[in-house]
């Protein structure tokens, strides 16, 4: 592309990897000014780049008109204040990571960008290499199967620094990748590591995460290895593939697989197959994709909203570190708190979805778009609730039940074990009939026993109490017990559950053990307080 479209460059910090990306955008030949405070730098800067202006001040280098674009390459502690000072210069800003060393410093920088309509690009170089976007697209495509865990590897002796740990050092990379890998941010996570050189400076960490599709992962950095080691592992249900920048072929996908023979689990291998991948140097990659988006307002890969992401799973692996790993999730937002309610680690929730305080949703649940939950709900294991259905305040709804579309649950309804909802009164797998769903409604404080079914098209009075197994294909009376199958009305009973109602041949009713009263009037039944009659 002509280098004539893009903005010209200012590189601030002309150090270990500043120097990188000096010669980079020098090659592209959009390269105008580098600026580094240590005067020590400027001899060689000046040397190797003649026709590149020099300066020592950061303002100086923002001042300059004929400057559109700033990569910061500095101290990460630096990186929020110089990225703020570029965008509010009216600068498009890409730099290295991590974006900031605050989540509420990296927040003030996406929010600020977006408000001045300026490009935000954070340096993750992994997400750019050849290597890493062919598995990107393997794994899109399925050819490894559905992925079960991955890990990564980056070791290596020194470069050591005090102004930082090894996770803020090393970890950012894997975990952009790991996030675009798999498309999800962790739900849990947790990190321990060890202070050897310097007190409170890590010098390795393990950190561990799950994600809400139920794939594991973990990144062991080390700066006190014995030898260099940049290895990432994806196992997937079809093939497993090892992405090693250290070796001759980069991306290698291995076609093993698992086979049960008498019950028993035997690895099967094959042979490695190196995949072919594009030449091109991940940082010259990078510099360029910058270039584009900042030229034509495009949405870089690793804007600051990714690297705003990647910020928060750093800040968890932080606080989960000095806390001797104990477990926790990504901070929530500057000002915020956290969730009201509760989603077990296993389960998801789908944009557009409503759910009240105080609810908990536990293990491998899933509830689909655009569905509401109330307060205070207790959603069992393998629920499925949704899409459009609208749950009540107080509701329980136990292990392997489906609330499908067309069911409405009003307060504290209780949906016993593997009771089901049907929708269509008369399935056809071949047939589409969505369009003829039955409404069903339960109403206020109504029990539905363990393994019942509710044909659709049925209401469930309010505190009716179906019985287990129970074959529900007619409307139930508010306070009726029903059971069998098709069920039957036998009986009535008390809002508290604890015992059925006796009228004994009269009208009315007491609850022995609440002390409720009753009225059995023209076949149905109501307490005493709500009976126009009386």
């Amino acid at each position: 592309m002509n280098p004539g479209h893009f903005s010209k460059v200012a590189v601030i910090g002309f150090g270990y990897w500043g120097k990188n990306l000096v010669r980079n955008f020098h090659e592209i030949g959009v390269l105008h000014l580098i600026c580094d405070a240590d005067p020590d730098r400027e001899s060689p800067a000046r040397e190797k780049y003649p026709d590149v202006e020099f300066v020592s001040s950061v303002e100086a280098a923002l001042s300059d008109d004929n400057i559109g674009a700033v990569a910061i390459a500095t101290p990460a502690v630096t990186h929020f204040e110089l990225a703020r000072k570029a965008i509010d210069a009216g600068k498009d800003v890409f730099v290295e990571k991590p974006l900031a060393i605050s989540v509420r410093h990296g927040e003030e920088l996406v929010a600020l960008a977006a408000d001045r309509r300026k490009t935000l690009m954070v340096g993750h170089i992994l997400r750019y290499h050849p290597a890493v976007v062919k598995l990107g697209r393997l794994i899109r495509d399925g050819a490894l199967g559905r992925i079960r865990y991955l890990y990564s590897n980056r070791l290596n002796m020194g470069k050591i620094r005090t102004e930082e740990n090894i996770l803020w050092s090393f970890a950012p990379h894997d975990i952009s990748v790991m996030l675009a890998l798999l498309g999800e941010a962790p739900s849990t996570i947790s990190c321990q590591g060890g202070s050897y050189l310097n007190e409170n400076v890590a010098d390795v960490t393990v950190s561990q995460f799950l994600f809400p599709s139920g794939v594991r992962a973990h990144i062991f950095v080390s700066w006190l290895h014995p030898s260099k080691e940049q290895r990432l592992v994806v196992v997937g249900s079809e093939k497993m593939a090892v992405f090693d920048d250290t070796a001759p072929h980069k991306l290698v996908v291995y076609p093993h697989k698992i086979e049960w023979k008498n019950r028993i689990p035997t690895a099967v291998k094959a042979e490695a197959e190196p995949m072919e991948i594009d030449t091109v140097e991940p940082l010259r990659a990078e510099c360029l994709h910058f270039l584009e988006c900042a030229a034509f307002r495009k949405q870089p890969w690793t804007d600051g909203q990714e690297g705003l992401q990647v910020l928060k799973v750093l800040d968890a692996c932080q606080q989960s570190l000095q806390n001797n790993g104990t477990t926790r999730g990504p901070t929530p937002p500057a000002g915020g708190r956290e969730s009201p309610y509760f989603v077990h680690p296993t389960s998801v929730v789908d944009d557009g979805c409503e759910i009240g305080e105080g609810t908990k949703i536990w293990h491998f649940s899933h509830v689909l778009k655009n569905s509401k939950i109330g307060e205070e709900c207790k959603i069992g294991q393998n629920v499925v609730i949704g899409p459009d259905v609208t749950v009540g305040n107080g509701c329980k709804i136990q292990n392997n039940v489906s609330v499908y579309p067309g069911v409405t649950l009003e307060d504290h309804v209780f949906c016993g074990p593997s009771m089901v909802f049907t929708n269509v009164f008369n399935p056809r797998s071949e047939i589409v009939r969505m369009h003829e769903l039955r409404p069903t409604l339960v109403r206020r404080g109504a029990t539905i026993g363990a393994n019942a079914t509710i044909v659709c098209g049925t209401t469930i009075g309010e505190y009716a109490f179906v019985g287990a197994g129970a074959v529900v294909t007619k409307d139930v009376p508010p306070y009726a017990v029903v059971y069998g199958n098709p069920s039957r009305q036998n009986g009535w009973m008390c809002a508290c559950a604890a015992e059925k109602l006796d009228f004994g041949g009269s009208n009315t009713a007491l609850c022995s053990a609440c002390g409720r009263k009753y009225v059995l009037r023209d076949d149905s039944v109501c307490p005493e307080s709500e009976d126009s009659n009386e």
